[in-house]
């Protein structure tokens, strides 16, 4: 059986698209989408992405949000650090036997996004 990949890209609606690209740019490194050939794309390390649907009334992120994004992170102190020094709060840091630790903040637009630094690298 064939399968994907991994991601080649998310897309979602935004309020101010340019205004959250350069967001996730500045604190989370993620470059923009290209717009011409000069452009680079972002580029991540090979590793597991987990594909997880979650039911309806969940509460393990916002009920008025339809999906969170999961980032891995190669030193999640760090990335706090940074982040906090940013002025972004950090609201969520715990860990998870097995698995590593995690950390959520939120985009300017309420977007959950969960930070994983996995256990082992």
């Amino acid at each position: 059986m064939e399968k994907v990949l991994g991601f080649g890209g998310f897309f979602f609606r935004a309020k101010n698209p340019a205004a959250l690209a350069a967001w996730y740019e500045t604190h989370l490194g993620i470059n923009p989408a290209p717009r011409d050939m000069e452009m680079q794309p972002w580029v991540t390390n090979e590793g597991v992405a987990v594909f997880a649907p979650f039911p309806a009334d969940s509460d393990y992120f916002e009920q008025s949000k339809t999906f969170m994004l999961n980032f891995r992170v190669a030193d999640l102190d760090r990335m706090v650090t940074q982040l906090k020094d940013a002025g972004i709060d950090v609201e969520v840091m715990q860990t998870i036997e097995g698995l590593g630790r995690f950390a959520r903040i939120h985009d300017p637009e309420g977007t959950p996004i969960e930070l994983w630094e996995p256990f082992g690298g």
